[in-house]
């Protein structure tokens, strides 16, 4: 690929990061300008995937996972499988920009194939079931869509050992978890339904009550515990920031606490995540800034006093 190429591919990657995660794409900013371009890549390839699930299409390419009409979208993520294993083995990419980034992407940075294909296998399951039993079922999911993601954006971060993919992947679980308590109404409208029937059932409100964005009591203390335990899954992601590439920490503690903060507004809405959608304010992110650094400098000088 001429650099030309290769360049627009990376600007399509901010461009879709910028325009579908503010919060993510205001954290990545505090990275290097090479491991914020494979970043911008691989978050991407995530919302093409998951556009072709919600939105029954691929909106970015006329070409091969394009679909329209009655096009299947099974077909579409069997596409991104074929496509995405052709680059790994060698083959080079399709005219797709976030294929003609990801195949620069792998000169620079060892992201595995595995996590990949686990993804597209997450996203799938948004076309063959709307309903989790139970939090070990939709544990499954949130591996899958996005603590593969966590997997995926280590090799970039870089890491000291091996148990930093553990927390990674916890950092996934809490942001998806995130993403479900703030998606609940947007998702109740395609007939979705996250939250653990189990849980909903021991807290004594009904699927009827979700899909018509009954906000009571019950749900108040619904929301709470599920909230807890996405808090808890922040909180056993942190011990592996320390064992990320020094030039990473601070924008991974960044992302992480932001992102936690919509757990905060969600609260502030009073639980209403069926008409309000829970986002940080600007000033919140501009605030988070130095805070975050001065925790960054005092734990990194901490550990240099450990050291010596």
């Amino acid at each position: 690929m001429r650099q030309e190429q290769v360049n627009e591919a990376y600007e399509y990657c901010r461009q879709v990061t910028r325009r579908a995660s503010k919060t993510f794409y205001w954290g990545s900013a505090f990275l290097p300008l090479a491991k914020r371009r494979a970043i911008w890549v691989i978050y991407a390839l995530c919302r093409v995937v998951d556009d072709i699930v919600d939105e029954g299409y691929d909106p970015t390419s006329p070409r091969p996972g394009h679909l329209s009409g009655a096009d299947d979208p099974l077909q579409a993520l069997d596409y991104w499988r074929l496509a995405l294993m052709k680059i790994y083995q060698g083959g080079g990419a399709d005219d797709h920009p976030v294929q003609r980034a990801w195949c620069d992407m792998l000169t620079r940075y060892a992201v595995p194939l595995q996590p990949v294909l686990d993804l597209l296998d997450g996203v799938e399951m948004d076309l063959t079931r709307n309903r989790y039993r139970t939090f070990d079922e939709l544990y499954v999911y949130c591996y899958r869509v996005a603590g593969t993601v966590g997997l995926l954006t280590s090799p970039i971060f870089g890491y000291q050992k091996e148990e930093a993919l553990t927390y990674a992947v916890d950092l996934g679980v809490a942001l998806q978890l995130t993403n479900i308590l703030r998606d609940v109404g947007e998702d109740a409208r395609r007939g979705r339904i996250y939250l653990p029937l189990d849980e909903m059932e021991r807290f004594e409100y009904s699927e009827e009550d979700l899909l018509a964005g009954v906000i009571n009591d019950a749900f108040c203390e619904l929301i709470r515990f599920q909230m807890a335990r996405a808090d808890d899954y922040y909180q056993r992601a942190l011990p592996g920031i320390a064992l990320l590439s020094s030039d990473c920490r601070l924008a991974v503690r960044l992302s992480g606490t932001l992102y936690r903060a919509i757990l905060d507004r969600i609260g502030l809405n009073q639980f209403n995540v069926f008409t309000r959608r829970a986002s940080v304010p600007l000033k919140t992110k501009l605030a988070a800034v130095p805070q975050q650094w001065v925790l960054h400098q005092f734990e990194a000088r901490l550990k240099d006093a450990h050291s010596v």
